[in-house]
């Protein structure tokens, strides 16, 4: 008696047969389009996500396959992000990825920058402080020196000073005064809180000795300006201290040309 094994035949599988999804292709060419379309528009996702800056169809057309829809493709990418966090969006004929428009209050971020004031600057702030309402022309008169474009724009861009009104004279040129801003960056509780001027020469912000004095040794102060035009009008006053009617010395003329010396000879020998 003889033990005999049966072994199940194992059918040979021949390499050439198609896969399940291959053959589903095959016998639908509908389904082998929409898995076309399907890589075309994963490809153009990839594209416009890892570029650089927005593209322009050209560009997409050179870099997807031939015979690409692009406008539908396009058009099927963005119907598909629209209820996205991020969305696709043309903007001057070029296409980019941005943030959704309602998140972008939650999206932003405030950053401190410090800015250090210009001198003018800090001069023209403390002149608005303690002569409020101030206008420009008024501003430009107390320093003695043009105000540039761009010093009032600072201070307001800053919210340390806004607009006041206007004045009721000829022209009604605007006045500026401080703001709560103002009081709250500089730790002061009211306007009537800024230090005076024994407070300010207590602490050595000011010079103690007399205006006349500082004037002899600094001169007339041109280095102050600092870089703005001194405006017509405000030009600093001579240091002549002559007796003599302005525009005429002590050699000045009487009306018959000569000079007061020879007009008073002569009234001498007349006599």
């Amino acid at each position: 008696m003889s033990d005999e094994t049966n072994t199940p035949e194992n059918p040979e599988i021949s390499s050439n047969e198609p896969s399940p999804s291959e053959a589903a292709m095959q016998s639908d060419p509908e389904a082998a389009e929409g898995e076309a379309d399907s890589r075309q528009l994963r490809l153009l996702e990839a594209i416009l996500f890892s570029a650089p800056e927005p593209l322009s169809e050209e560009v997409l057309a050179q870099r997807m396959p031939d015979g690409a829809d692009i406008e539908g493709l396009l058009a099927t990418l963005a119907e598909h992000y629209q209820n996205h966090g991020i969305n696709l969006v043309g903007a001057g004929g070029r296409w980019l990825f941005r943030t959704a428009e309602d998140l972008s209050e939650e999206l932003r971020v405030y950053k401190q920058v410090t800015r250090r004031l210009s001198r003018a600057a800090m001069e023209t702030l403390a002149i608005i402080a303690y002569h409020q309402p101030v206008t420009r022309a008024e501003i430009e008169e107390i320093r003695g020196v043009g105000l540039s474009r761009g010093t009032l724009d600072l201070l307001l861009e800053s919210n340390w000073i806004a607009p006041k009104g206007r004045r009721r004279t000829a022209g009604r040129p605007v006045t500026w005064g401080t703001t709560d801003g103002f009081l709250v960056d500089f730790g002061i509780e009211s306007i009537k809180d800024l230090p005076g001027l024994d407070d300010l020469k207590a602490a050595g912000l000011l010079d103690k000795r007399p205006a006349i004095q500082i004037a002899e040794i600094f001169g007339d102060g041109d280095g102050a300006a600092d870089d703005e035009e001194r405006p017509e009008g405000l030009q600093p006053e001579s240091n002549d201290r002559g007796t003599g009617v302005e525009g005429e010395g002590s050699d000045a003329q009487s009306e018959g040309g000569d000079t007061a010396d020879e007009s008073a000879s002569r009234g001498r020998q007349n006599e």
